[in-house]
Order: structure tokens, then sequence, then C-alpha cells
């Protein structure tokens, strides 16, 4: 079932509520959250409200970690900027003869989009330590 596009900036906000783990102390508030999301929109958008029921268990995970370590697992303006420079490079070309000229276009466009990254993430030190400790049998520092 689709959201009807003049509802969508209400519910959008709602669903913010929920799933901005970044900064949501704890897992009964965002519970709290999705339960006044069902209340308000529940009988108009009852497949939503059951999708985010059934899925509950795999989003609620991101409160075992801390505020900074959800901060950059939720974080997707990286990714987003990265695609949309890809992209706007292969938008332009048109056609490719093979699917290798593809690859190495698109190559020499991540190396020059990484060229360009010099900005460090916030709090990045503490966020590894803290990842080091809790994925301890995949994450190991060289301290």
């Amino acid at each position: 079932m689709r959201v009807v596009l003049k509802r969508l900036p209400a519910i959008s906000y709602l669903f913010r509520f929920i799933i901005c783990v970044s900064d949501m102390p704890t897992v009964n508030l965002a519970e709290r959250n999705l339960d006044q999301l069902e209340s308000n929109w529940g009988a108009k958008y009852p497949k939503v409200i059951e999708s985010w029921r059934k899925n509950w268990p795999r989003l609620s995970s991101y409160f075992q970690y801390n505020k900074d370590v959800r901060r950059i697992m939720y974080t997707t303006n990286i990714i987003e900027g990265f695609h949309r420079q890809l992209r706007a490079v292969t938008k332009s070309k048109g056609a490719f003869q093979s699917e290798d000229a593809l690859m190495k276009l698109l190559f020499l466009v991540q190396e020059n989009i990484c060229a360009k990254w010099n900005k460090p993430v916030h709090y990045w030190n503490q966020t590894l330590a803290q990842l080091s400790i809790i994925f301890s049998d995949r994450l190991k520092l060289n301290l």
C-alpha cells in the first residue's frame, strides 16, 4: 500500500522519531513512538505498521550500540553522495562498448571521489574503539 502524497510529510515526521536511532536514547521510547504512529495511522496504513512490527526485532537491534556508533550506522549521506556522483558520470556518457569499459570508468571516478574525501568522521577514534570491543572477533586494532 502506498502512502498518499499529501500525508507523506506527517507520516515521515512520525517515522523519524522511530528510526532516528542516533538520537533516540532507548528502545522503549522508540517502541512508544511506534505505538503512537500505529494509533494515528494504523487504520489507514495497516500494512506499513504490520511491516514495522514484523521487522521490529531487526530494526531495534541498533539500540544495543551507543550513540556514536549508531550515528555512523544511521548516516547514509556519504553513500548517497557517492552514488550521486557515479550516476552523474554514467548518465552523461550514453552507451558503453562493454561492461569492462563501464567498470574501468567507475573505478577511475571512484578514485577521484575518494581523493577528495578529507573530512574525518566525528569521534571516529572512540567509535572505532567501541566497535572493536563489540566485534572483537571481527575487528582487530593494532594499538
